[in-house]
């Protein structure tokens, strides 16, 4: 599967925008309910990729694309607001499950495993284009997102609009990822399970909408 290059570009700036506009929903939500709408875990995975593709391993800059890395750096710094969001809001969630005194250490110790499984992954595969470990997060990231939908008793940090953007974006990078490496059986699982879930975090979220009284369509308004 060849994509064109304007095609190329195409679905790297919508999966760009896609994944932008997710982290921006979900930090305006975030600070509406005083929550944080990202699980810890999925936040410290993705905040080690965006560093490591954006300052460690710096993501190879093609002369006819738009730079990966700008997006990333942008990326990187969204995610720094929402884990001040965690830092400013999330005892009150953590606290119902495990002694507080664990709190930070918990942020630590996710940021630090999320950065050096991202870096194994990367090195194993011979993958510094982070592909493999973006992926593998972001299966991770939309089985946690249906996690804290059961966990939490109702809407706060989430909206069906997080979740369509979200999937969006993935569905855009995995076009385009597929049009590169079309007989990869592991990527190809990974789409798969992650349109999925995604699609379920969706559908969970549209449910309790209605059964709240609530529109799905203007919880981010």
């Amino acid at each position: 599967m060849t994509l064109s290059a304007d095609l190329f570009l195409v679905l790297r700036m919508g999966c760009g925008i896609c994944w932008t506009i997710t982290y921006l929903l979900i930090i305006k939500r975030g600070f509406q309910d005083q929550t944080y709408g990202m699980p810890i875990a999925a936040l410290g995975a993705n905040i080690s990729w965006e560093f490591i593709f954006s300052f460690v391993h710096p993501q190879p800059i093609h002369p006819r694309l738009i730079p990966q890395i700008y997006i990333t750096i942008t990326w990187f710094l969204l995610d720094v607001i929402i884990l001040y969001q965690i830092f400013r809001f999330g005892k009150n969630y953590f606290s119902d499950s495990y002694p507080e005194v664990l709190f930070y250490p918990a942020i630590i110790l996710a940021i630090l495993v999320g950065f050096v499984l991202v870096l194994a992954i990367s090195t194993e595969f011979n993958d510094w284009n982070g592909r493999y470990a973006a992926f593998g997060q972001n299966l991770m990231m939309s089985i946690l997102f249906v996690t804290m939908f059961f966990k939490r008793k109702d809407l706060s940090g989430q909206s069906v609009y997080i979740a369509l953007f979200k999937m969006m974006g993935t569905v855009l990078a995995s076009i385009l990822i597929f049009s590169i490496k079309p007989d990869s059986v592991l990527l190809n699982s990974l789409y798969i399970g992650i349109l999925f879930f995604d699609i379920l975090y969706m559908v969970l979220l549209h449910k309790k909408s209605i059964e709240m009284g609530i529109n799905p369509w203007k919880l981010a308004v």
